[in-house]
């Protein structure tokens, strides 16, 4: 092995939503804070402004590759479940070939330890490399995909492939609303990997001309099929003023848009009353950390989707919208429902991410 980057660290990080990007970079941050000798390459899909935002000065060295499917999304909500089983095993069809050539790349950079969240076929590359690896999650795409096996016995030996990369992981930091991920055999739960943003509604009413008075409602959704009169019931509702972030935007219909380049979305979510999304763990740790209720949509063929439910109504003021009001745009009541809905009965604890930090650094020996 090229020992000249001992210290380096390879981070695989899932393109399949941005919670896994959210919590990954954070992560990342407090290993460049409170390990600035450590090189951090990191190797996702995520799109490039995304990484712009949560890294302004240039850090982090990116490759753009991807070895995890997650799931092709329909939109927000609903998912394709047979083209994701298809586009699964194209990939898996060349295992071996990525595996290879994967732990070449590793020893080639110098690689001293492998993070995924929650790819797995890079820890089988890292083990074949003789390197350790961590991973970082709340759920494993085993577990996900367990749910379409019944209907299909195709996604099997997909599983349990799966399966067996996780095992090769030395350690699964597993982060809170997860189930058992029991195909990693050493497991530390670690707090939630998240930090409040401040409000910005200032610099937000310069570019947007939204009304202070009214109450500020976030569409938390990286599409929404929208029809026109959908837009148009949710403008007509009186003393609420809607955002949604690019590149979800309906030019004309009065719903404003924010630049995810000009502000990150902490800050964005920190500005509003309330937030309406699917139920996702990125956008359930900042209502969480910002104390904003949340208006949740069904999210089908989803797994993950029960355990946010439960974590929901135990950390943070809710309502649940049915999906069909919600692709109407009839949001009335929902949002009437939401100032009365309790306040949260548990509180969870933060600072995951420099625990974390912390750990990875104790597998590079630097503790």
């Amino acid at each position: 092995m090229n020992t000249q980057n001992k210290h380096s660290i390879a981070y695989y990080i899932s393109a399949h939503g941005y919670g896994h990007g959210v919590r990954s970079c954070g992560i990342i941050r407090a290993i460049n804070e409170l390990y600035p000798q450590l090189n951090v390459r990191i190797i996702s899909t995520l799109p490039s402004d995304f990484l712009k935002i949560q890294f302004p000065s240039v850090r982090n060295f990116v490759r753009t590759e991807s070895f995890d499917i997650g799931m092709t999304q329909i939109d927000s909500i609903r998912v394709d479940i047979s083209s994701t089983l298809a586009r699964i095993t194209q990939l898996y069809s060349r295992r071996k070939e990525l595996v290879k050539k994967e732990a070449d790349y590793l020893i080639q950079q110098g690689i001293g330890l492998v993070v995924v969240d929650i790819p797995a076929l890079p820890l089988e590359a890292a083990a074949l490399a003789g390197i350790p690896g961590i991973a970082i999650g709340n759920f494993s795409w085993d577990w996900i995909y367990s749910e379409f096996l019944p209907q299909n016995p195709a996604w099997g030996p997909i599983i349990e492939i799966i399966r067996y990369q996780y095992s090769e992981a030395d350690l699964l930091l597993r982060l809170p609303f997860c189930d058992r991920m029991d195909a990693f055999r050493h497991i530390e739960d670690v707090p939630l990997v998240t930090t409040p943003g401040r409000s910005r509604r200032e610099e937000i009413v310069q570019t947007t001309w939204a009304d202070t008075s009214k109450r500020w409602i976030l569409l938390s959704f990286t599409t929404l099929e929208w029809s026109i009169a959908a837009r148009e019931r949710a403008a007509r509702i009186g003393d609420y003023e809607f955002f949604t972030v690019r590149p979800l935007e309906w030019p004309g219909s009065g719903i404003h848009p924010l630049d995810p380049e000009q502000m990150p979305f902490s800050d964005m979510l920190a500005s509003m009353d309330a937030v309406i999304s699917k139920p996702g763990f990125g956008i359930l740790s900042d209502c969480i950390a910002n104390k904003k209720p949340l208006i949740y949509a069904d999210r089908s063929s989803f797994l993950e989707y029960r355990v946010l439910i439960e974590a929901i109504k135990k950390y943070v003021r809710h309502v649940h919208i049915p999906a069909a009001r919600l692709y109407q745009g009839d949001l009335q009541q929902s949002l009437d429902g939401i100032w009365e809905s309790p306040e949260p009965s548990e509180i969870l604890q933060t600072g995951g991410d420099k625990i974390a930090a912390h750990r990875i650094a104790e597998f590079l020996k630097l503790r």
